[in-house]
């Protein structure tokens, strides 16, 4: 395909940047650490942690995480909320010269068991308030090695110990376990302040980060993406933000809204990787949907930049502590993860006067690859054009490129943010990736005579809730466990406020053995899956819609809801 795209291009946006600029994310960051010390990288709940700190604390947690006998390119998983640890842990395992692996912590053991098996994770990170559910799966993972974080302890005195008892004894957040031989996250850093700490050699080709996403198999899979897909969707994200960071002040720390899961892509790159690199500060929220919390938070701060879900924008407009935030100094406001709706831009351009641009991304292309100018004043209804060094083109069935103006095609993604592969999945990796590098999304798409592409379907199943992938199969195989459940359909139907949720269908098993009602299987899928994947909608039948080969026909479930 033509990049027509970039003669549309905003002022000041390059049609390609230098994706060797930095080797690896340990050059970036590092580089960030001596040219910001003294500069807050992030602030949470009145305290504040500079990068001078972030370096010296990830360092020692490197040498810790060296001293445990783990070889270069060994998984560790991280398993927190949006706290100050996340980053320091980040930091600290790329430095060892091992793998990220992000984990949901609202995960269920089930979901936890099968990603600490399938990525080989030695070790993890994790925080207290979830240290029972990696009790459960434990007897069954490889992961030896447990280092234990606390939602206070990084918040001084007497914040600290406040909060951890508001949170251990009044809120009951911290269930009971045991996890012999688990040290403490302030323990193991002060450890590792008394090893030496080696930097591993490193190099753009090494593994940075498995980041897991479903399947059309219902089995979650991890991108492999390396150090220089991430490089690069950093550095494309700087270039492609440049006509909004120009309106900050040159004095003025960007100052991010870190609502987005630092777990999810979206928020790893976007604000963790993209804030440190410009050497701006994350207002860190651990959860988006406590929303008086939130605008108490911020409150408190000059914001610059918002990346953020639909369902988000939209329940903030709403609320009634909106005005509570000067919004005056806001240059940015990113929609990605699923559509923004026309009315929620509307809404949020007529209370903040920044309009919301959006972006498209997954998890395997690291995650940005298109996206609405910055500059924008209106509503496009579309994803924007290919980001700097990036291509994206229509293909058919065949794989042939669809170049009709107005057809409709699979949009494929060819740039250096695109993931190497599927981690030990090579027949996965093989269906997604073309002969010449283009990245097939399983979205359809259409491209107007500007280069800007939109979304009209999707060729795979997926449920898209706030933002985040559920994949039809991995519900239905989880319910069809359920005594008393012969046959399940999961389908996504529209949902206002999280832009799709999950409808299940069940036809019982006969007889005594079939009697369960709707409220046994919602206990049951609280147990199983985590809470974005439950069914919003249970409905019984006596059979299921299928093919003459017996396909489920899941278009006719969404028809008729």
């Amino acid at each position: 395909m033509q990049k027509t795209w970039l003669k549309n291009y905003p002022e000041g946006v390059p049609a390609e940047i230098d994706a060797n600029l930095y080797p690896t994310l340990v050059d970036l960051m590092e580089t960030a650490f001596r040219k910001f010390p003294q500069r807050a990288a992030y602030k949470m709940m009145g305290r504040q942690i500079t990068f001078a700190q972030i370096d010296e604390a990830s360092k020692a947690l490197a040498a810790y995480l060296q001293g445990l006998g783990l070889e270069k390119g060994d998984r560790v998983a991280i398993m927190m909320p949006n706290v100050m640890q996340y980053p320091i842990a980040v930091a600290a395992v790329l430095r060892a010269g091992f793998v990220v692996v992000n984990v949901n912590p609202l995960y269920t053991p089930r979901e936890l068991e099968h990603q600490l098996k399938d990525s080989g994770a030695k070790a993890i990170v994790i925080l207290e308030n979830f240290a029972a559910t990696l009790q459960q799966a434990m007897a069954n993972v490889p992961t030896k090695h447990v280092i234990l974080a606390s939602m206070g302890e990084l918040l001084g005195f007497p914040k600290g110990l406040i909060v951890n008892y508001v949170v251990r004894k009044v809120k009951k957040l911290v269930p009971p376990f045991e996890l012999p031989g688990a040290v403490r996250y302030a323990d193991a850093v002060a450890r590792g302040r008394a090893q030496s700490y080696k930097a591993p050699k490193l190099g753009p080709s090494d593994i940075a980060v498995l980041q897991y996403t479903g399947g059309t198999t219902g089995i979650s899979k991890g991108a492999v993406l390396l150090h220089r897909n991430l490089v690069a969707n950093t550095l494309q994200a700087e270039a492609w933000y440049q006509p909004a960071l120009k309106k900050v002040p040159a004095d003025e720390p960007l100052m991010s809204v870190c609502a987005l899961p630092l777990y999810h892509i979206f928020g790893f790159t976007t604000n963790m990787m993209l804030s440190m690199h410009l050497g701006g500060c994350n207002v860190l929220i651990p959860n988006p949907r406590d929303l008086p919390a939130l605008f108490k938070e911020l409150s408190k701060h000059r914001i610059h930049s918002l990346p953020a879900v639909n369902t988000l924008f939209l329940a903030m407009a709403n609320h009634a502590d909106f005005d509570t935030v000067d919004w005056s100094h806001l240059v940015i406001s990113v929609g990605g993860g699923m559509a923004v709706q026309q009315a929620t831009a509307k809404l949020w351009l007529d209370k903040t006067g920044c309009p919301i641009v959006e972006g498209y991304g997954l998890s395997e292309t690291s995650p940005v690859a298109s996206c609405n100018p910055t500059d924008s004043t209106t509503y496009t209804g579309t994803i924007g054009m290919p980001l700097s060094s990036t291509e994206l083109c229509l293909l058919d069935d065949e794989g042939r490129e669809v170049v009709a103006p107005g057809a409709t095609g699979e949009i494929a993604i060819r740039g250096p943010q695109v993931m190497a592969g599927y981690w030990q999945r090579p027949d996965e990796t093989a269906k997604v990736m073309t002969a010449d590098g283009y990245f097939r999304t399983g979205d359809v798409g259409i491209v107007d005579e500007r280069g800007y592409f939109k979304i009209v379907d999707r060729k795979k199943d997926m449920i898209l809730v706030s933002g985040f992938n559920v994949y039809p199969n991995e519900v239905e195989d989880v319910l069809t466990l359920m005594d008393g459940v012969l046959e399940a359909a999961a389908v996504g139907v529209p949902d206002s406020k999280s832009g799709e949720a999950v409808k299940v269908v069940i036809v019982k098993k006969p007889g005594a053995l079939g009697n369960i009602s709707e409220a046994d299987v919602r206990a049951y899928c609280e147990a199983n899956l985590t809470g974005y994947k439950r069914p919003k909608i249970v409905e019984f039948r006596t059979e299921l819609p299928k093919t003459p080969v017996g396909k489920i026909l899941r278009r006719e479930l969404r028809d008729k809801t």
